[in-house]
């Protein structure tokens, strides 16, 4: 683990020094509080930090309070110095240090501070990815690995707010696979899931890395594509439904066709639109695609404004 240690004072850094890499920890040193502070607001900064209260350009309590108005990983912090009334516990403290060390330090308790030290930042960081972990699986669909409606409905909208502010269209597709319903009474919901699947992977080989696909229902994916005007759009739907259509998906109960019906729209850059009547248009396209006979794409008509 790497370890910032700010001390002004050469012989307590180099002591410091000594002892640190003894007991295994990468040393950052700095000689006063400037250079600590370019360390600790660098790329990779040493999240674990050893600070003299007194020291030229900014002394430690100021990095403190400066440290904790940041925002980013978790840095802890143990002041190191002379200083030992309980009020200046107190304010050291106050001000975000995680720890306290009066000079001059005892070797054994400095180690099994920052023995403590470690410990809390590795559970900082098992939290952290159990948090992210959890927040990744909150967005996305548990058996596609697509995103999920509320995540996909999220992306779009902030696509037509930069579209607004960009002047440019955001095209969607809503797709349904032809007689699902159909597939899992004949099938079983295993076969279904496996038909599920391989349109995800199919349309996901499909797109641009900066189109989003999430699972909007059942067997309902909506696509967002940033930049695509309508024609654009239909145009790429019927590429989409084109590859899908081609597919005989293997099974343990047989082999299954997969045909989708697709609705299509996009918003205008010189009109403003709702996430609402995007997805109304969209939906509305798909039923139109349904009742012509399926396996086909149709986009919608021109827009309402909000």
């Amino acid at each position: 683990m790497q370890v910032l240690i700010a001390e002004d004072d050469a012989i307590s850094r180099r002591i410091l020094q000594t002892s640190l890499a003894k007991w295994g920890y990468q040393v950052v040193a700095a000689c006063d509080g400037s250079e600590a502070w370019r360390h600790l607001t660098s790329p990779n900064a040493p999240q674990l930090a050893i600070l003299d209260w007194m020291m030229p350009g900014m002394d430690g309590i100021d990095i403190c309070k400066r440290i904790r108005s940041e925002t980013g990983p978790y840095t802890y912090v143990i002041l190191l110095t002379a200083r030992g009334q309980k009020e200046d516990l107190i304010e050291g403290m106050e001000a975000g240090a995680d720890d306290y060390v009066t000079k001059p330090f005892h070797s054994g308790e400095l180690k099994v501070r920052l023995r403590a030290a470690q410990r809390i930042l590795d559970l900082e960081s098992q939290l952290l990815t159990t948090q992210e972990a959890l927040r990744d699986e909150s967005m996305h669909d548990s058996l596609t690995g697509l995103w999920n409606r509320t995540a996909i409905l999220e992306i779009l909208q902030r696509e037509i707010e930069r579209g607004q502010r960009d002047g440019a269209s955001v095209g969607i597709i809503i797709a349904d696979i032809d007689h699902f319903k159909k597939v899992n009474d004949t099938f079983g919901h295993k076969a279904g899931d496996a038909v599920l699947c391989k349109a995800t992977e199919i349309m996901k080989n499909k797109l641009r890395p900066y189109d989003a696909i999430g699972r909007y229902g059942g067997e309902e994916f909506l696509i967002v594509m940033p930049g695509c005007q309508l024609q654009d759009a239909a145009n790429k739907a019927e590429r989409l439904r084109y590859e899908l259509s081609g597919s005989q998906i293997q099974t343990d109960q047989g082999i299954i066709g997969l045909t989708v019906c697709m609705g299509v729209t996009a918003s205008a850059p010189d009109n403003t639109v709702s996430t609402d009547i995007l997805i109304q248009a969209a939906d509305a396209a798909m039923y139109d695609a349904k009742r012509a006979g399926r396996n086909r794409v149709s986009s919608a008509g021109k827009l309402a404004q909000v």
